[in-house]
């Protein structure tokens, strides 16, 4: 079939997913098309509009690299990676209100974005580290527990852990500075957790790229309110990628990645010199934070 008009391109294009193999890709093209096409149409997208459009995309390519993902930060920015976060989330806890009586079952702990500073192969250690040695920023004690959505504790479940530091600034934005305020760190047999960190900064999310010149084009701000980034799993549970959000930072009711829910702000409080609760003895102020999670059990 030769086009010609705009309604038969559209239809045109569908006909040519019809040898698809798999036909969740072929959902999920074939939806695709339809808004692209509408979004064209919609805007009357004119060719200097498009190839704007496709330089954009390139200079988003060519911005990521081995620690910097440009893709992920305009997926981020755009809110599309927030609305996968919480479509997904909101399938599992459906699964797990059919399996659990509702008055019995706690909602498990809300997810939100990974970003793009994650950095696998954090060291593993032990209960009561201090994650930020030598990283700029005020000390912070924190705890809590890891627990089901049923309330048992969870013994050995994993806390993926990093941050920025005082200032704002994570490991991978230092040239030749290696992994810090990063670990891992397993609950004990009561599913507890306790370890030293910083009390993070907001900061902004790079803006020397293609992402950073959207928004200023847009009129938007490019900063993310203080937070600490969390990967909690357990054996036999749902893991969740996830936050713990500084009380009163700026920026928390405008988050340059749509990433705050009102259930991760935690209050952190602050404390005179003296013995902390691990036993530690601070000889400056200092501040903690608590916070317990809970995980779905994984469909059997």
């Amino acid at each position: 079939m030769n086009p010609s008009n705009e309604n038969e391109l559209t239809q045109a294009v569908l006909e040519r997913l019809s040898g698809a193999s798999d036909p969740r890709f072929a959902q999920v093209m074939t939806s695709l098309i339809n808004h692209l096409h509408a979004f064209i149409r919609e805007v009357d997208l004119k060719p200097d509009e498009w190839m704007n459009g496709i330089q954009f995309l390139t200079a988003v390519g060519q911005a990521c690299d081995d620690k910097r993902q440009e893709f992920i930060l305009l997926s981020d920015t755009l809110g599309a990676s927030m609305m996968v976060v919480m479509l997904d989330q909101a399938r599992a806890m459906a699964k797990d209100r059919a399996r659990l009586n509702a008055t019995e079952a706690t909602e498990a702990t809300h997810a939100t974005v990974q970003g793009p500073y994650y950095w696998e192969g954090a060291p593993e250690l032990p209960l009561g580290a201090n994650i930020a040695e030598g990283v700029v920023g005020e000390p912070t004690f924190y705890s809590g527990r890891i627990f089901d959505t049923a309330g048992q504790p969870l013994k050995g479940a994993l806390l993926d852990i990093w941050s920025g530091d005082g200032e704002g600034n994570y490991d991978m934005q230092i040239a030749g500075a290696g992994m810090a305020a990063r670990a891992r760190i397993r609950t004990d047999d009561q599913g507890r957790y306790w370890f030293w960190s910083i009390r993070p900064s907001y900061y902004p999310v790079p803006v020397d790229g293609p992402v950073g010149r959207m928004l200023d084009g847009m009129g938007r701000h490019p900063n993310r309110p203080g937070h600490i980034h969390m990967v909690v799993s357990a054996t036999g549970h749902v893991p969740v990628t996830t936050h713990l959000f500084v009380a009163n930072s700026p920026y928390l009711d405008s988050d340059a990645v749509f990433g705050v829910r009102p259930s991760l702000i935690v209050e952190y409080e602050s404390h005179p010199a003296g013995q902390a609760p691990d036993g530690r003895v601070m000889d400056s102020t200092y501040w903690s934070a608590h916070y317990d999670f809970h995980l779905e059990p994984q469909a059997a």
